[in-house]
């Protein structure tokens, strides 16, 4: 199925082939430079306006290397019938989704979904090593390991490729290897107006869109620079901002979101998320996320997307990926302290590992990230963009997106932003305390003083406060569905009881790992899950020895 954005017509269908019928070509994203490609590569005989048949012709050009040259997001299937060769490749920092299993008699399965893999028959068995990662140590979205055993995700920046039976996966961008070990040594004004037209340019280039526009909004930094920008750019008059509020002052950024647009000729629509809408909303999203999502929050966005399909707004831009480029977050600036948690922002730990069972708990494999520059800070950038933060928050949203049909962009995720803002020295980062130093300076042409000095502020929902209060008896039931199916194999019951009664009476400033527990209930929920866990969770003492 296609949601067409570029090119509504009948020419814009998928699965599209060339004018010889020998490329065939099954696409998902944008590729948002397509005009300038076009004009390249003018001498195709093209039959559509869409970006699609502009990777068909930039293939039957340039191969493999026509990937270098692609501004957007993607990931594609491309076959070819002469040598019966599949060509797929994945976008650079893994936007959009690409699955596949290869079977040991040379078969391949691939989808933008795992539960299309399952409907085509590969077995729907859980991975205990994903769980036991998961459930321990808060690891996932980090690899090419998926939460179903056999089935993989084609990693960010890689290319696979297929023919008669042999499968072959190779990296095709490698973020560390273009922005290297060397800091940018040029005068900071230079690398402030270079940015700045990057900024620009980037947004301009997400405008381009046959179907309305909108931008989602919250109180911070990055929303509002997103706005300043969006005001800029051509053919953004009609825009139509969204926000979520969950009606709690202590969460709420409404107030930051209208002193942002005061003055502003777009309309905001306010999306609210109340407990009551958990769950029903919450089994919804589990069945298009098909892993482990981010709890709340990505409810609330699951929100917004409905109300963007309600407003008829069907491609939304989002502010995600300065906190990684610019050192926005707070550990960022104790980079010469110890190791660095997965899970940050509360005082106490976020998983409980001594819940697990210990022959699972076994199974748990440490994340682990190369050092891929000479200092401590960058590293830590990389490890955020690549490997934690980034590729989960990409996952949820674009799952929560689809499900209402609506198409995210993410303009900050311009390659050619990330790779610049990384080969600057720390003090372009950090400095007198402040984040994002570079990044405020220019937010200050961009918008009012008092938005662009505002301090970080996560986008946070009350969570934890409703898992111990309003849905506290969803949340418990959810914990009992979990512990019906994997108690004794997974996780340790009389543990985990103890540690949700701890958590509702004592109130834990953390709900990260009673979410997890909540989450584990949501997927054994799942039709497919209670058909084959039962083998999988009874022999978890037959992998360990297996392993």
């Amino acid at each position: 199925n296609r949601l067409s954005i570029i090119d509504l017509s009948r020419a814009g269908r998928q699965p599209m082939t060339d004018r010889e019928g020998r490329f065939w070509l099954v696409f998902n994203g944008e590729v948002y430079n397509y005009r300038e490609l076009r004009a390249e590569l003018a001498d195709y005989p093209y039959r559509s306006r869409s970006d699609a048949e502009v990777v068909l012709a930039a293939y039957a050009r340039w191969g493999a290397r026509c990937l270098d040259r692609f501004v957007g997001m993607f990931a594609f299937l491309l076959w070819d019938s002469t040598t019966q060769e599949l060509f797929a490749a994945r976008d650079r920092f893994g936007v959009k989704p690409l699955y596949y299993c290869a079977g040991g008699d040379g078969t391949l399965w691939a989808a933008s979904e795992i539960k299309a893999l399952h409907a085509g028959g590969v077995p729907a068995e859980p991975d205990p090593v994903a769980w036991a990662s998961y459930l321990a140590s808060g690891a996932h979205d980090h690899s090419e390991r998926t939460f179903w055993r056999d089935v993989r995700s084609l990693p960010p920046g890689h290319a696979l490729r297929w023919a008669r039976g042999r499968l072959e996966v190779s990296c095709w961008y490698d973020l560390a290897a273009r922005v290297g070990p060397d800091f940018d040594s040029r005068p900071e004004h230079e690398v402030e107006d270079e940015y700045r037209a990057l900024l620009g340019e980037s947004v301009s280039l997400r405008f381009r869109s046959d179907v309305p526009v909108g931008i989602n909004l919250s109180g911070g930094l990055d929303s509002s620079t997103l706005l300043g920008l969006v005001h800029e750019a051509e053919g953004a008059r009609e825009v139509q901002a969204f926000t979520f509020t969950t009606e709690d002052p202590a969460y709420d950024e409404l107030p930051w979101v209208r002193g942002m647009l005061e003055g502003k000729p777009y309309r905001l629509v306010v999306c609210s998320l109340r407990p009551e809408d958990v769950p029903a909303l919450a089994a919804s999203v589990q069945y298009h996320e098909d892993e482990p999502f981010g709890g709340l929050p990505t409810l609330a966005y699951a929100r917004l997307f409905e109300r963007a399909r309600d407003e008829g707004v069907t491609v939304l831009l989002d502010g995600q990926g300065m906190d990684e480029q610019w050192a926005g977050y707070d550990y960022y600036g104790r980079a010469g302290a110890g190791p660095v948690p997965l899970m940050q922002g509360a005082r106490e730990r976020a998983v409980r590992p001594e819940c697990l069972v210990p022959e699972f708990r076994a199974l748990s494999v440490p994340l682990e990230v190369r050092e891929a520059f000479p200092d401590r800070l960058r590293n830590l950038q990389y490890r955020d963009a690549c490997y934690t933060k980034i590729p989960k928050a990409l996952r949820f949203n674009d799952r929560a997106s689809m499900r209402a049909s609506r198409e995210l962009r993410e303009p900050f995720l311009d390659h050619r932003l990330l790779e610049l803002a990384l080969r600057q020295p720390a003090d372009r980062k950090i400095a007198g305390g402040v984040h994002k130093r570079l990044l405020r300076r220019i937010a200050r042409r961009l918008m009012p003083a008092g938005i662009s000095e505002a301090p970080k502020r996560p986008v946070q929902t009350p969570q934890r406060e409703w898992l111990r209060g309003p849905l506290r008896g969803w949340a418990r039931e959810q914990i009992e569905i979990g512990l019906e199916c994997a108690g004794g194999t997974w996780l340790d019951p009389k543990r985990v009881r103890e540690a949700w009664k701890d958590y509702v009476e004592a109130g834990s400033d953390n709900s990260f790992y009673v979410w997890q527990w909540v989450n584990l209930g949501l997927m054994v929920s799942r039709p497919e899950w209670r058909l084959a866990h039962g083998a999988a969770a009874g022999q978890a003492a037959g992998v360990v020895s297996c392993v």
